[in-house]
């Protein structure tokens, strides 16, 4: 009569099974996790230039010749908010303007946001973006000053597909 129980034999053909399936799920789950901040990254990036595009149709100015719905009507603010070429002169500026023109009086709204809060780089952690100018190059190595045409990650890591980040 056989005692009940699991031989030595069947222990470690389990363990073997189990150990290879492990081993096939452990990767899966980190290129997983790279796939959601890539896809966050994505998101995020979409949504601040989002912000840049209607600020700009807004905003607009070329020099000194106002453009812009906004700008026209808010004249006074126009020249502090947004650069020469019509983009906004800092990020910050994307959380909201002070309106002082008749579009203040007329709907009684004295502030203009184009985003809620900096969103945060998934790669970095921090809402810490790179900058980039309207007469920047497409890879530019430092921040002009003067305007936010458009923004990068700081992380200089390669993407899944082998892309890097900063080229997004």
């Amino acid at each position: 009569m056989r005692d009940a129980g699991l031989t030595l034999v069947e222990i470690l053909i389990t363990m073997t099974i189990m150990a290879i399936l492990a081993s096939v799920a452990m990767p899966l789950s980190k290129v997983s996790t790279k796939r959601m901040q890539e896809i966050e990254l994505r998101q995020q990036l979409r949504t601040i230039r989002s912000a840049i595009d209607l600020f700009k149709l807004e905003w607009n100015r070329d020099g000194d010749v106002l453009l812009g719905p906004a700008c026209v009507k808010n004249r006074l603010v126009c020249k502090e908010v947004s650069g020469q070429y019509g983009y906004p002169k800092s990020l910050e500026t994307l959380l909201g303007v002070k309106l002082t023109g008749e579009e203040a009086t007329v709907r009684g709204t004295t502030m203009r946001r184009y985003l809620r809060n900096l969103p945060i780089d998934p790669l970095t952690g921090k809402a810490d973006w790179l900058l980039r100018c309207y007469k920047d190059q497409p890879k530019p190595m430092s921040w002009c000053g003067e305007d936010v045409y458009d923004v990068l990650t700081q992380s200089e890591a390669v993407a899944i597909d082998g892309t890097k980040y900063q080229d997004w």
